[in-house]
């Protein structure tokens, strides 16, 4: 069964013919399941754990980044609590024409499109990149000036203004170069651009993070503290991703 979560943005009335759109072609496709309107609900979490209980093994996240961050982040920690795991599959349908990067990554495009990729059901491990307490999909990033990132033993201190992004997934296929983040090799890039336009690239496993104030932004979504421990849960989720992804 394919449980839908539509995020609560999409009661706009300007998001109605895309919806019925939707709603029209996963009909055609035989691809109906129950929706869960984020609106309606208090706890997301809650949600997708009883949804998984009865019986969901489809997740699918409509909406945008900020809809998948939330979604995948309930998949992910009932996978991690629960005694006996359900295999859970994650599947995103990107609505509106911005903030959709992980959807393109993944090689989901238009609402319409996408149905059809839901029913081919390609199937890919993808990393799952760890905050703290917190999971992201697609990257972490923060201010540079005066971070300091503590590696394998090493320190990096960040004189510079610039910006640090800790990349799971990306949208292009380069970094920097013939760098291409790779969301299925259990490690983390981190790539950091200064602004006298110097760029470091590290990837890595695990590292902390300590600045002088400045938050780290999860997959453009939440804002978290540091000092804060990074890592990687290899092959941390099951998603159904379509032919044109950013990655193999």
């Amino acid at each position: 069964m394919n449980v839908y979560i539509y995020d609560d943005f999409l009661n706009k009335s300007k998001y109605n013919r895309a919806i019925n759109r939707l709603e029209i072609k996963l009909t055609d496709l035989g691809l109906n399941g129950k929706i869960v309107r984020l609106g309606a609900i208090k706890n997301i979490h809650d949600a997708v754990e009883s949804e998984i209980k009865n019986g969901a093994k489809t997740i699918v996240a409509v909406g945008n980044n900020e809809t998948v961050f939330k979604t995948a982040a309930a998949v992910i920690e009932h996978q991690a609590l629960s005694f006996i795991p359900q295999k859970t599959l994650f599947f995103v349908i990107p609505i509106g024409r911005e903030d959709n990067s992980i959807a393109n990554a993944l090689g989901i495009k238009k609402e319409e499109d996408a149905c059809n990729t839901l029913l081919a059901r390609r199937i890919k491990k993808v990393d799952i990149g760890v905050a703290g307490r917190n999971y992201f999909i697609e990257k972490a990033e923060m201010e540079a000036e005066g971070a300091i990132l503590e590696i394998d033993g090493y320190t990096v201190e960040i004189e510079e203004k610039g910006i640090i992004s800790i990349i799971n997934l990306a949208e292009k296929s380069n970094i920097i170069g013939d760098k291409k983040p790779k969301p299925n090799d259990g490690r983390l890039d981190i790539h950091i651009k200064t602004r006298s336009r110097n760029e470091s690239f590290f990837s890595v496993k695990s590292f902390k993070i300590i600045s002088k104030g400045q938050d780290l932004l999860l997959d453009s979504s939440v804002e978290i503290k540091t000092p804060v421990e990074l890592g990687v849960i290899p092959g941390g989720l099951e998603i159904i991703v379509g032919k044109d992804r950013a990655f193999e």
